[in-house]
Order: C-alpha cells, then structure tokens, then sequence
C-alpha cells in the first residue's frame, strides 16, 4: 500500500464519512418514530382472575 500516491485514501475517507452520516440520520429517525414505553405498556396488573376463585 505504501506505492499509492498520497491522497489514495480519499475516497474510502469519503465512505466512512457518509457511512457515519447515514448512521446519524438512522438514529435520528428511529428516535423521532420511538414510542415511550410508558405509552406501550399497561402498569396496572390485571388481577381480576385471583378475585374469580
């Protein structure tokens, strides 16, 4: 590799950067459509079949 010419290495920093652009942008979209789990789950336990016996 030492027979490149400098600046050879351009284009795979190019990658990295827009690999990790898109990265941000994925995070930022799946934190903008998260649901809170306090929206998605029921914290009152349903023990209406204990009363039953």
């Amino acid at each position: 590799m030492s027979d490149h010419a400098p600046g050879d290495g351009t284009g795979e920093r190019v990658q990295a950067a827009e690999r990790e652009a898109a990265k941000r942008r994925l995070l930022a979209q799946a934190e903008a459509e998260r649901i809170p789990a306090e929206e998605t789950t029921c914290a009152i336990p349903d023990r209406r079949w204990r009363r039953e016996r």
